[in-house]
């Protein structure tokens, strides 16, 4: 009971400093234009076969160790959760190891609230290099996901908000996307690529009820994994001159789309 109370203090509280700061969601200085491949660090991932100059990337953590090996040395994009920075459990270890002495051009550090000058020298302590850098604080992440996919989230826990992966999902289309590719984000996955330890996924509930409200909303997202496309009805992306040139547009979701998410959501709602 007490546990209950503390939740529902945590998500008035968070409700109404929401709806007082009216956060925007990460915003590109330059929106894409094109493709954006969003790359997670699931133990299986795909590069499209048609992948050129016009797609631009973003990893997630240490998925740059997949990039890499593509030949992809330089994302467009990377977010990193804050505990990767000085955390010391085995995934943090891991992403700094798979991260040093690499690069990205925009960087956005997911609340991290130990002041700027701590982050550079976080980063520089296991030489992760960037053109730009920014800080996205939690109200700007729960923009993200309202924006985009009309669900508001209080992040009460681990089931109640997306992972990282889906949080790069939405900021790629919030900025322009006219495709958005995944690979290596499987809900039904354990692992990661860059380790051995086959540590379990978190969020795995929430990713599936948000790649589904996408869908339900008519949002170009892709997958080229065969597993996900499977389990989730998400179409494999067969190349750019397969998508038609106008989009359809984001719609609100039919009755029985909106009864299916309910289901699927109500485990983390308050």
């Amino acid at each position: 009971m007490a546990s209950n109370f503390r939740d529902i203090k945590r998500h008035l509280y968070r409700r109404l400093k929401y709806w007082l700061c009216r956060p925007e969601p990460p915003k590109l200085e330059r929106p894409f234009s094109g493709p954006v491949l969003v790359v997670g660090s699931a133990p299986t991932s795909k590069k499209p076969d048609d992948f050129d100059s016009s797609f631009r990337v973003i990893t997630i953590n240490g998925s740059q160790a997949v990039t890499r090996a593509w030949g992809i040395d330089v994302p467009d994009v990377t977010l990193v959760q804050f505990n990767q920075i000085e955390g010391t459990n085995t995934n943090a270890v891991e992403v700094r190891r798979v991260l040093t002495g690499q690069r990205t051009k925009m960087l956005y550090i997911l609340l991290w609230r130990e002041g700027r000058e701590r982050l550079e020298k976080g980063l520089k302590a296991f030489d992760y290099r960037y053109d730009k850098l920014e800080i996205i604080d939690r109200y700007r992440r729960m923009a993200l996901l309202d924006r985009v996919a009309h669900v508001k989230c209080s992040e009460l826990g681990a089931d109640d908000k997306c992972s990282n992966g889906i949080n790069a999902v939405l900021f790629a289309l919030h900025n322009g996307a006219t495709s958005v590719i995944i690979t290596g984000i499987n809900p039904d996955s354990t692992g990661h690529v860059y380790n051995k330890e086959n540590l379990s996924r978190l969020h795995t509930s929430r990713d599936r009820a948000i790649l589904l409200t996408l869908m339900e909303r008519g949002y170009p997202v892709y997958t080229t994994d065969v597993a996900v496309s499977q389990s989730l009805g998400l179409p494999l992306w067969k190349g750019k001159a397969s998508v038609p040139q106008a989009q359809p547009a984001a719609v609100p979701p039919s009755p029985k789309g909106v009864q299916r998410l309910k289901t699927l959501l109500r485990p983390s709602s308050i």
